[in-house]
């Protein structure tokens, strides 16, 4: 009607934004037009999005004023805030950041007025299986994942009991190995393709993984701020890949040597074992962690087809991303 003021945007919230997920989540609302607040701690870098007009807060996952102020005018959070360091000797960072940060998120979110809380999980919080396809409806039935797995599925289980019993408009996306441009961290396995892309990697490792386009991701996480089920889990990966093909992608993207040396798992959980031995003896937290690497070898092939039918998302082929990572690493050391 003439005269009558259009309903005001409501605000986008991204918790953890300094993050490889994170901050392409915040790239991607910024690119549909949305009104964005990031929230940060005042020593998070922010490369990842120091060239998008967001609006910025600052504090911890375990301020409860400053969380209470960040999702005022928001409809929709994204919680992109993980503790992934499998690695480390002593678990309790895991658990604080992982469960109890989260949980103090969760207390305040459930009161704050919200259409959905993304949540971002993993897919180890998933089955594993030798026959078909593993999906969001199958049960967690492993236990090798070390703390960081027990801490990632007791996160991902408080988030949907907070659904079920307190309301919270939440749901769960179980996000397989990234790859994409402006992995600045890196990641750990964005670390080692950029010493492939680097031409310094001549090994590829005998397990294969699910894997996916850091942009998809961010996608596949607007959409369920828009559509997704709340109290439900959406697998967020394109495909099963080796680690020769990846590295092999990789490297002919950047016009390097592919890694042409196999290391079979065997090795690699002989090795680990010896990293762990050398990480209690120095009494330092080293990365090659045995945890890691089971993880790694049992992860199974899992079924996407939940996220495209009820979120409208498809993936682009992952080779794209995992080349686009390649060049983005090369441009970097150039």
């Amino acid at each position: 009607m003439p005269g009558q003021r259009a309903p005001r945007q409501m605000k986008k919230l991204v918790i953890g934004a300094s993050g490889f997920v994170g901050s392409h989540v915040v790239r991607r609302l910024v690119t549909d037009g949305e009104d964005v607040r990031v929230m940060l701690r005042k020593t998070s870098s922010t490369k990842g999005i120091d060239d998008l007009a967001v609006e910025r807060c600052y504090g911890d996952v375990f301020d409860g004023d400053a969380l209470r102020a960040a999702m005022a005018g928001c409809d929709v959070v994204y919680y992109c805030v993980v503790d992934a360091r499998v690695w480390l000797r002593d678990p309790a960072p895991l658990f604080r950041t992982n469960v109890e940060g989260l949980r103090h998120v969760l207390d305040v979110a459930v009161d704050a007025g919200l259409s959905r809380f993304v949540f971002t999980s993993t897919i180890g919080t998933l089955a594993i299986s030798d026959g078909r396809p593993v999906t969001e409806e199958d049960p967690h039935n492993w236990d090798d994942g070390g703390p960081y797995i027990e801490a990632r599925v007791a996160a991902e289980d408080l988030v949907l009991r907070y659904a079920r019993e307190r309301g919270l408009p939440a749901i769960a996306m179980c996000i397989s190995n990234t790859y994409g441009p402006g992995d600045w961290g890196p990641t750990p396995h964005g670390g080692l393709l950029a010493r492939v892309a680097a031409g310094q990697f001549p090994l590829h490792l005998g397990f294969s993984m699910e894997v996916v386009g850091i942009e998809d991701v961010a996608r596949a996480m607007v959409l369920a701020g828009e559509r997704g089920r709340v109290g439900e889990r959406y697998i967020i990966s394109d495909r099963y890949l080796s680690t020769k093909e990846v590295h092999r992608i990789a490297a002919e993207a950047v016009g390097v040597r592919a890694p042409r040396i196999g290391v079979p798992v065997a090795v690699l959980l002989a090795a680990s074992r010896l990293n762990d031995l050398a990480a209690r003896l120095l009494r330092r937290d080293l990365p090659f962690a045995r945890a890691g690497v089971k993880m790694a070898d049992l992860m199974s092939p899992l079924d996407h087809r939940k996220a495209e039918q009820e979120l409208g998302w498809v993936p682009r082929p992952v080779e794209e991303s995992i080349a686009a990572a390649a060049r983005f690493f090369r441009d970097q050391q150039a």
